[in-house]
This record gives C-alpha cells, sequence and structure tokens, in this order.
C-alpha cells in the first residue's frame, strides 16, 4: 500500500482536504512524497514540517517555509537550506558558524550572499574542508588569498573557482610563487610516505585509490593542476605546458580546453590515449588540418566525437555518418548549416548524409515531404519525428517500411489519435513503438489499453488521465509497484476511491485513538 499512498500523494487531482488527512498520518516516506506537492500552501507545509521535521530541507528549498517557521537552534539543517535559497537572517549564519559539526560549517559555507564576518570566520575554520567549501564559491578576493592556504586541499578548490584571478590560477598550476603547503588529505590521515591501496578494506576511508605524500603532497598538487586545466580562467600559456605531461588525466582535460592553439591542438593529436584524442576532436579550438587527421582515426570513439565538432566540414561528416554511426541525433554542424548546405545533403546520393539533415527539424515542407519518402528506411526513421509531416505521409512510412520506423512515426507530434490506434495494431507488436504511444498527448484510450501489454508501456500508460477510470483502478492492484504507484498519480482516478485509499491510510491511527 505505501507505494499507492506514494502515488496519490503526487496526484495532482488530490483535493486540498485530503492533503490534509494524509499530512496528519504520514510516516517518513509519505511525508517525503507530501513535500514534493506543487500546490501545497503555507499552512500544509507548516503542518508536514511540524509532522516530519526532515521534510524542512526539502520545503525550504522549495519556498514552502519562511524564516519565522524555523528556529535555527533547533533546526539547523532547515535553517541552512533557508541561508542556501537567500531566504535566511544573517543572525542565522553568524550562529551557525559556530556550529560545533563541520558538516554544518561546510554546508553554510556554500551558501550565497554571506555577512564579510561570517566569510573571515569560514577562511580561518579549523577544519579544511569547510575552508574548502568557502574556497569553491568565494568571491575573486577571497579566493586569491586562500590560494596561499597550508592545506593543498583548500588550493585545490581555489583552483576549481571560476572566480579566482588567472595570475593565482596560474601559480596554482605551475606551482610557481605560492609558498608550499604544509598538508594534505593524505598526510593528514599517514605520515609520509604514504600510497593508498587501491583495494583499502576500511569502509571510513574516503581517500581515493593511489593517493599518496612522500611529503611533497603529490597526488593532491596533481589534483590542484587538474582542476587549474579544468577552469576555463586559468591563462592559456600556463595550460599548455601540460601537453606532453606524463599524466593521462591532465592532458585529457587539457585536450577539451577551447582555447588550445593550433600547435597543441596538433600536439594531442597524436597522443596514445583515445580519450585525450576524443576529447580534442569535439574540441572548438580543433582546425581542419587535425580534423581530417582524427577523421581517420583508429578509434571509433574519436571519430564518434569529432562528428560532434561544431565546424567539421561537411564531407568529413558524411563519411563519420557512415563509418562511425554518428548521424542518430542532430549534430551541431548540420543544426548550423545554411540553407543551400541542407538542400545539398537533402539530394545527396549518399543516404548517410541524407539522414544527417533528416535530424533537423525545421526543414523547409518540400525538403521534408522528399526525405519522407525516401527509399532509405533510415533516413526515414531520422525525418519520421519532423512536424508538419501529414497523416497520409505518415501512413505511407509505417506501409513500405513497418517496424523499422513505427517508434519514430509515433514520436511525430502531430500523429493523430487514429494514427496512434494504428500503430499499436501492428503485428507483431512493436515495444518501442507502443512506449511512444504511451506518452504521446494525442493517445487515445483504445491506443493506452494496447500499451499496456508491454510492461515499460505500461508503466507510463497507467499515469495517462485519456485512460479508462476502472482501468486504473484495477492498476492499482498491479503486481508492478511502478505501475500502481502511477495509477495512483493519474488525475483521473475516481474521487471515491482517492477517499477510500485516503481512509485506509487513517485506520491506524484511528483505531488506535
Amino acid at each position: 500500500m505505501n507505494h499507492v499512498l506514494s502515488g496519490l500523494a503526487d496526484n495532482t487531482a488530490l483535493p486540498s482536504e485530503l492533503v490534509d488527512r494524509l499530512i496528519a498520518v504520514a510516516d517518513a516516506d509519505l511525508a517525503h512524497d507530501l513535500a514534493g506537492r506543487a500546490d501545497l500552501t503555507h499552512a500544509q507545509a507548516v503542518a508536514l514540517f511540524s509532522r516530519d521535521r526532515a521534510t524542512g530541507v526539502p520545503l525550504a528549498h522549495q519556498g514552502r517555509l519562511t524564516a519565522a517557521d524555523v528556529d535555527p537552534l533547533t533546526e539547523p539543517d532547515t535553517a541552512l537550506a533557508l541561508l542556501d535559497e537567500g531566504s535566511g537572517s544573517p543572525e542565522w549564519a553568524r550562529l551557525l558558524a559556530a556550529d560545533p559539526l563541520a558538516e554544518r560549517r561546510e554546508r553554510l559555507a556554500a551558501c550565497p550572499g554571506l555577512p564579510a564576518d561570517v566569510v573571515e570566520t569560514l577562511a580561518t575554520d579549523p577544519d579544511p574542508r569547510v575552508v574548502a567549501e568557502l574556497a569553491l564559491w568565494t568571491t575573486r578576493e577571497t579566493a586569491a588569498r586562500l590560494a596561499e592556504h597550508p592545506h593543498a586541499e583548500v588550493r585545490r578548490a581555489v583552483a576549481v573557482n571560476e572566480e579566482t584571478p588567472p595570475d593565482v590560477l596560474a601559480a596554482l598550476v605551475t606551482g610557481e610563487g605560492l609558498p608550499p603547503a604544509s598538508n594534505c588529505p593524505v598526510c593528514d590521515r599517514e605520515p609520509p610516505p604514504f600510497t593508498h591501496d587501491p583495494e583499502c578494506p576500511r569502509l571510513d576511508c574516503d581517500l581515493r585509490p593511489g593517493a599518496f605524500c612522500d611529503g611533497s603532497h603529490g597526488s593532491t598538487v596533481h589534483d590542484i593542476r587538474l582542476a587549474a586545466l579544468g577552469n576555463p580562467a586559468t591563462p592559456t600559456e600556463a595550460a599548455v605546458r601540460f601537453a606532453g605531461h606524463p599524466s593521462t588525466l591532465l592532458r585529457w582535460t587539457l585536450a577539451a580546453r577551447p582555447d588550445l592553439p593550433p600547435e597543441v591542438c596538433a600536439r594531442l593529436a597524436a597522443d596514445p590515449v583515445p580519450g585525450v584524442r576524443a576529447d580534442l576532436a569535439e574540441n572548438p579550438a580543433t582546425g581542419e588540418d587535425v580534423m581530417r587527421l582524427l577523421a581517420r582515426d583508429r578509434d571509433p570513439r574519436v571519430r564518434r566525437s569529432l562528428a560532434r565538432h561544431p565546424r567539421v566540414p561537411l564531407d568529413v561528416l558524411t563519411e563519420l555518418a557512415r563509418t562511425a554511426k554518428a548521424a542518430t541525433t542532430l549534430l551541431p554542424r548540420v543544426a548550423a548549416a545554411t540553407p543551400a548546405e541542407v538542400e545539398d545533403l537533402a539530394g545527396s546520393p549518399d543516404p548517410a548524409a541524407r539522414m544527417l539533415v533528416a535530424q533537423r527539424r525545421d526543414l523547409p515542407p518540400g525538403t521534408r515531404d522528399a526525405l519522407a519518402g525516401d527509399p532509405d528506411a533510415k533516413v526515414v526513421k531520422a525525418v519520421a519525428p519532423h512536424p508538419g509531416l501529414t497523416e497520409g505521409r505518415l501512413r505511407a512510412m509505417v506501409a513500405r517500411h513497418g517496424n523499422r520506423v513505427l517508434a519514430q512515426v509515433a514520436a511525430n507530434p502531430d500523429a493523430s489519435p487514429g494514427l496512434l490506434e494504428h500503430l499499436t495494431r501492428q503485428a507483431p507488436p512493436a515495444q518501442k513503438a507502443l512506449r511512444e504511444v504511451a506518452r504521446h498527448p494525442n493517445a487515445t484510450a483504445p491506443a493506452l489499453l494496447a500499451c499496456l501489454a508491454d510492461d515499460r508501456a505500461r508503466r507510463v500508460a497507467a499515469a495517462r488521465p485519456a485512460l479508462p477510470p476502472g482501468v486504473i483502478v484495477e492498476l492499482l492492484r498491479d503486481p508492478d509497484r511502478q505501475v500502481a504507484e502511477a495509477a495512483a498519480a493519474n488525475p483521473s482516478l475516481p474521487l471515491a476511491v482517492m477517499e477510500e485509499l485516503v481512509g485506509k491510510a487513517c485506520e491506524p491511527v484511528v483505531n488506535g485513538g
């Protein structure tokens, strides 16, 4: 029954008075579900918070509670949630900055708009995790100061922060101009030299596999560089010196930077690690010469990534569509194609080129209709969901290509109720088509009833208001909990059944009284 009540708690048609009754008897799980209702009144939110204090955090994040509803002394976590939303009192921040739990001070450090004195308190917190959290989100000035913090983990957080000044990021990535760090997460736990066992059996250990410190905080220094290389504010000249670094992770992160000069792109194109070359292939900084080189890469991941480059030449892209299975989604270069390029692709004798452009959803009517009649089923599959196709053309697709295009035709936003019913009657039934029909806004009761034959489509169809009320009630007893929960959330569930379900939920309380 709990999963049915969970669905009922999400039902948008549940009357307010029934919501009140559920709040009065809610256990922790039901309270969590009720907290997600978009129509909760302030009074209901306060009542739910009183019933289960654990709902305070989600209710605060959703704007259901106000500062007047919360005592930061007894409900510090809810107070933190309000501060995180900018709705708490500055005095709360001062109070929580002295909280004995470092986890709470750490969460406070991530809140926006903290008073200057609270920022100063957190910046000198004895727990480096608190200072590191502050460093992730703080201002340019504070980040610059924290770059000299004695704990290397704080410096790593500064390297992540995009507000950190470029010259400070350069110092972090090169190690030049900063005093040496005195601690890191590794030597905080074990005296150096120490390397963390990748198979460490300790359940309370949060060191990453292979983390090491020989007194120079090696793995954390590596992580500082990794963070700085991924930070777009890090100066290019400081970043590119790592193009030949022995660390795969550093080169991999560098390969994705959009400010790489051509000579660095050319060097990374020869990297022995396919992941490095794949990220480079997708990088807008990569020029045509390097793209043509990567188009011949032996690794299909590299070629698929190249297909997502926003300026890849169309002849290269067509070849990639043929050899790397890269035409199953709308690619950036095709989305940006000029009208003339669109017509060239659509009229190409190569079906791979036609399939590329068929993924667009803004084609001229003549081009769209021509692709809808293409002899190649893959091209037709790609264009079938395009808005504006007439029912006659959609039915012609089905007649010509059968199960190969059913799901894509069912995904067309203009598919009529009659067409959707027709698709569900195909033999053998196409499971992917049933799942598309189940979520289609034009699906009728007969179409949805047919969708119940497929396990995954059944879970979607059970929540559709067009389903007959009697069937919805039957689905409440479905052995699949997801189906029963979806049925309980269905707005077409009869009011009498809703009342009955709420009444049963309240019975233990009544009988207990």
